[in-house]
């Protein structure tokens, strides 16, 4: 099983292979283009640098947003940032 840990309390376990959803909660409203609120995940694997990994454009909530990630791997072992587009 491998950790995965978000900008939340806590971290999330997965069996390699299977899919996991990693929640993060913004302290205020993330920035909005076109009605989409805009969010960058960054992933940071132990001593290294953070990485951008996608940015997240949704239509729902402007402060709560989810990471999925499918086919788990062990390189997927790392802490998840969340952060709004300056």
């Amino acid at each position: 099983y491998l950790q995965l840990t978000s900008n939340l309390p806590g971290a999330v376990s997965s069996a390699l292979g299977a899919s996991v959803t990693i929640r993060c909660k913004t302290s205020q409203n993330v920035y909005v283009v076109s009605s989409y609120h805009l969010l960058a995940w960054y992933q940071q694997r132990d001593g290294e640098t953070p990485k951008l990994l996608i940015y997240q454009a949704s239509s729902g909530s402007n402060s709560d947003f989810t990471l999925t990630i499918s086919g788990v791997q062990a390189e997927d072992a790392a802490v998840y940032y969340c952060q709004s587009p300056s």
